[in-house]
């Protein structure tokens, strides 16, 4: 009787065409030019951190604030020159407004090559107490912005193959909210649908979408709020901290990358395990 040998082939190996790399599984080319990302609500917090970590990276960046003299001196900050780095004032709540920002940015430089929506609204209203206009207010802000801002940006990434947007969710988008308030939890839900939804349709032509769900982060939003219950809050937390916008920033700016071209539809945690899965 025959033995199977290592030098023998079995009828699996015989079959299996060998793996070969492709272009598909190659990292994009750099493009001529650096790419061209734009922020909204990138005046302060974690948009400022999101704008400063792009804009080392080499990235030309946009950043759009309806606080237009604090967006332009964060800009300037980062490029007193202008010629990397810009300022847009604008309300994400106002179509309009959003259409002419990005038609500034192509003349300037070209369509977003990187849309980050990081623009929110966080109004702590009981669930008992939100109004109808502050409910509509801080969907227009938190939901509806993504998605208008996404359809402004998304054909000319379509068109190029290749473009990044990546969406700040929350962790009160996954679990609710009794401190950032139900329209704020339900917006930020919302945006996880919305994620899927455009990773699903863009991912063809080269286009990833991602969600990013922060928990609590040290930002100027809380600069309100009395010391003892930001010790009690840093004490829920596992890790025993709060969180810094420079570490969502650094996960931003892996995302927007040509290295991470194989993940879309994503929802990535930053809360210090508050929430695990």
């Amino acid at each position: 009787m025959s033995t199977l040998t290592d030098s023998q082939p079995t009828p699996d190996s015989q079959s299996a065409p060998e793996f070969q790399s492709t272009p598909e599984c190659t990292s994009s080319p750099q493009p001529a030019e650096p790419r061209v990302a734009l922020i909204t609500g990138a005046a302060r917090g974690i948009g400022a951190s999101i704008a400063a970590a792009l804009h080392e990276s080499g990235h030309r960046v946009a950043l759009l604030d309806r606080d237009g003299p604090a967006a332009d001196a964060v800009a300037r900050g980062l490029d007193a020159g202008s010629a990397t780095a810009i300022s847009l004032s604008a309300d994400v709540d106002d179509g309009d407004q959003l259409a002419a920002a990005v038609a500034t940015v192509a003349a300037r430089w070209r369509s977003p090559d990187i849309l980050v929506n990081n623009a929110a609204r966080t109004v702590t209203t009981s669930l008992w107490d939100v109004t109808l206009r502050e409910w509509d207010e801080t969907m227009a802000t938190n939901l509806r912005s993504v998605l208008i801002a996404s359809r402004l940006c998304a054909p000319a990434m379509r068109e190029r193959r290749w473009g990044r947007i990546v969406n700040l969710a929350s962790l009160a988008g996954q679990q609710g909210s009794r401190v950032a308030g139900p329209h704020y939890a339900a917006a930020k839900a919302g945006v996880l649908v919305l994620t899927k939804m455009f990773a699903q349709d863009l991912a063809p032509y080269g286009v990833t979408v991602n969600a990013v769900a922060p928990a609590a982060v040290v930002t100027p939003a809380m600069d309100g709020v009395d010391p003892e219950s930001l010790r009690t809050l840093a004490d829920a937390v596992p890790v025993g901290r709060l969180g810094r916008p420079a570490e969502v920033a650094a996960l931003v700016r892996h995302l927007v990358g040509d290295d991470a071209g194989y993940i879309t539809g994503a929802t990535f945690d930053v809360n210090g395990g508050l929430f695990m899965r």
